[in-house]
């Protein structure tokens, strides 16, 4: 595994960066510096190869922390998760234009935001699938005793974007692996309600900073500890909203191998599949410590777990098998990183452009379906 690059300053932690042979942008840089001088950080930072600025913590980066959590380091897309099925159909299986497969997908699977658009309410000459209604009634209950402690959340659509695929680098693909073997790949988020839920938390939190007296090098790295009101245990809605993440990515994943089905012979599923996630915080013990580990755009990988990191558009995506590495605290990266936003991509690349692939080494956003 590769050694990483060392960043250290005095005052601060460790800083260990993946990047060789990378491009880490300054402003990103300066993130980092600023979460490593956090008083409650664990031992290092560790940061992944497709590290890019972010709101307050970069994309890409995995911040250990004792007795406090950073909101805006979870974000708002709340357990943001990939999933990537293989099935038993082979390249020659398909046709020579996919259009009509892909107009199916988009007719299964609302696409868009914000608010109604792209969610069940807009599909509403269809109404809700019954695996939909079903899985948030199953879910209704965690989400009422969040809504009791924090009525604010409930100001919005829930059920209604509940396997929807929403904007961004959201993304659905039918692709084919080295060996011509049809898998299929989605990258999907949280929606509104997590959108809601996390910016909740980065509010409550900036206010406890301000209740505090406490000035920090960017205000959006505002923070909760065990004594605050809530506490980071009680902001546990960023954990227990993401392990919702695999029934709603696995809803829209059936969805489509259901489009599949209908316009392809018949098949089966292969052996593997990958589920994983990003963007979340949970309890971990690492060097000693039992500590809450942030993941902000980037993937656990201990010894043996399968995950997924996409590429750019229009490049190849990789399943990896993860080492376990504890320098990392066992994680890897979620994607290609990028060298601009989406909004700087639209002013700057040419649909011309972007149909050759020049648009730049790294990706400038992601939007495919």
């Amino acid at each position: 595994m590769a050694t990483p690059h060392v960043i250290e300053a005095p005052g601060s932690v460790p800083i260990k960066a993946w990047v060789e042979g990378v491009e880490l942008e300054a402003q990103a840089e300066q993130q980092l510096r600023n979460v490593a001088t956090l008083p409650f950080i664990h031992h290092h930072i560790a940061v992944m190869p497709d590290c890019h600025w972010g709101i307050g913590a970069t994309v890409g980066s995995v911040i250990p922390t004792v007795g406090a959590i950073v909101p805006a380091a979870v974000g708002v897309d709340l357990g943001c998760g990939m999933i990537a099925q293989e099935t038993t159909l082979r390249a020659e299986q398909l046709p020579d234009s996919l259009a009509a497969i892909r107009a199916a997908i988009e007719r299964a699977i609302p696409v868009g935001g914000p608010g109604a658009r792209g969610s069940w309410k807009e599909y509403g000459r269809h109404g809700t699938p019954a695996a939909v209604a079903s899985e948030w009634k199953r879910m209704a209950g965690a989400y009422a005793a969040i809504v009791a402690k924090h009525p604010k959340i409930d100001r919005g659509l829930t059920a209604e974007q509940l396997g929807t695929l929403g904007t961004g680098n959201h993304f659905i693909e039918v692709c084919l692996d080295e060996r011509g073997t049809v898998w299929v790949m989605l990258h999907s988020g949280s929606r509104g309600v997590g959108n809601r839920i996390g910016t909740h938390f980065i509010e409550k939190a900036k206010t406890e900073m301000q209740r505090r007296h406490i000035r920090l090098p960017d205000a959006n790295l505002a923070y909760l500890t065990e004594d605050s009101r809530p506490s980071p245990t009680t902001c546990a809605p960023s954990g227990s909203h993401r392990t919702s993440r695999a029934p709603i990515a696995t809803l829209m994943a059936t969805r489509v191998l259901d489009v599949l089905r209908e316009h392809l012979p018949p098949f089966q599923l292969g052996t593997h599949a990958v589920n994983c996630h990003h963007n979340y915080v949970e309890r971990e013990t690492h060097f000693g410590a039992d500590v809450w580990v942030t993941r902000k755009g980037a993937v656990r990988a201990r010894a043996g777990e399968l995950g997924i990191i996409p590429g750019s558009m229009g490049a190849q995506s990789f399943i990896v098998r993860g080492k376990g590495n504890a320098e990392s605290f066992t994680s890897c990266s979620h994607g290609a990183g990028r060298r601009m936003s989406r909004g700087e991509a639209k002013r700057r690349i040419t649909l011309e452009r972007a149909r050759r692939g020049d648009g730049g080494r790294r990706s400038a956003g992601r939007t495919r379906r």
